[in-house]
């Protein structure tokens, strides 16, 4: 024992001082009462946590046009969200459920509901979803509405009304190029960011996740980035004219060249996917087939597979595919054209249905035995 003593004590003197300084040296690591001492941090959504930023005066000595675009960002910006999706995974080592952020988008408050309107593609690949108001409070959200084909998505939350400042809707009809437009939204999650521009382009189309088109797009040079998906893009009144969704860019940052879908096209689509769930699909009573089969075949138009007994497209006397005596499958009716505009494609078809409304009667120009004819049917809710 005498022989270990002079070795034990260097070691005992050791893990004293250390013990003494690991509570200076890891301050993450307090004890329970420590931990207890300090003031607890104030729940998602509460009043201390959504305490609003007291806003800058106005330098003077700026334009009338700075003035303005301040004045649309400091009104408008309370409308626009930070949307998180998350997804669960299973551990595998542990095989507990895990929540995994799986990507960020913007989005907006369309009423006092709740709504929240954002587009398909930021929510598609999530299975919760968190949206973060202007005043920086959290909410858990979930789905209740969504339009792929349109790239439209709208979530709700549960907040009170005097938290929800919903947009002004404005359209994109009359829009004209060279107007000039405001893009706010949250870029690589830098919230509440707003970048200024024009209307570039109007009429583009857009391939929707669904793989449909997007008819009507807005252009901007707007900086559009990865994480403004969903946000608003504003006219120079701060109402809304289009919802960002995609940039064109080699290097998958702003170029100059920014799309939105159309506000028309929201105006007509959020409140049946918020009454719905989804949107109403207008149509003649036909199934139709694809349009691959229809370039294998070599036909231009919109081929009838199938008429549903009674439908309007029954009583104009459209007919779908037949049957030869032999068995084989010949063509029926083709429908080449709608009002007088040419239809070369199913989704020609389907868009020139929605242009024209649920209730609208419209001429169809149809193609069967190589004879053509005109015959007037009334769009339904299919």
């Amino acid at each position: 024992m005498k022989s270990s003593l002079p070795f034990l004590l260097p070691v005992l003197l050791l893990g004293f001082v250390a013990g003494q300084l690991a509570p200076s040296m890891l301050p993450a690591q307090r004890t329970a009462a420590g931990a207890a001492a300090q003031p607890a941090a104030p729940p998602a959504g509460s009043a201390e946590a959504a305490a609003p930023a007291r806003l800058p005066a106005v330098p003077p000595g700026l334009s009338d046009d700075e003035k303005r675009d301040i004045s649309v960002f400091r009104r408008a910006s309370r409308s626009v969200v930070f949307i998180t999706s998350m997804a669960l995974r299973r551990d595998l080592f542990t095989f507990d459920v895990l929540q995994i952020p799986q990507g960020a988008g913007s989005g907006f408050l369309w009423d006092d509901q709740g709504n929240v309107v954002t587009n398909f593609h930021v929510i598609s690949e999530g299975s919760s979803f968190q949206v973060t108001l202007a005043d920086h409070s959290d909410w858990p959200a979930r789905v209740i509405g969504s339009a792929a084909d349109k790239d439209l998505a709208v979530l709700r939350i549960e907040a009170p009304r005097d938290r929800l400042a919903p947009l002004d809707v404005g359209g994109s009809g009359g829009l004209v190029v060279g107007q000039r437009v405001l893009a706010i939204g949250n870029p690589f999650g830098l919230d509440q960011t707003l970048t200024i521009g024009v209307v570039s382009a109007l009429g583009r189309e857009l391939t929707s996740p669904s793989g449909r088109t997007i008819h009507d797009v807005v252009q901007t040079d707007a900086a559009i980035n990865p994480g403004n998906s969903g946000g608003p893009l504003l006219d120079s009144t701060g109402r809304l004219i289009g919802v960002n969704t995609a940039i064109y860019s080699p290097s998958g940052t702003s170029a100059g060249i920014g799309f939105a879908v159309p506000a028309d096209t929201v105006k007509r689509l959020v409140p049946q996917l918020i009454r719905f769930g989804k949107p109403i699909e207008p149509g003649i009573g036909v199934v139709l087939l694809s349009d691959q089969w229809a370039r294998q075949v070599g036909v231009q138009g919109a081929i009838v597979q199938e008429v549903a007994p009674g439908s309007p497209a029954d009583r104009a006397g459209l007919v779908g595919l037949q049957t030869t005596r032999r068995g084989r499958l010949s063509l029926g009716d083709v429908i080449t054209a709608v009002d007088g505009k040419a239809v070369a494609s199913t989704d020609d078809l389907l868009y020139a249905f929605e242009a024209a409304g649920v209730g609208a009667e419209v001429a169809l120009t149809v193609e069967r035995d190589r004879g053509r004819r005109t015959v007037r049917v009334r769009v339904i809710q299919q």
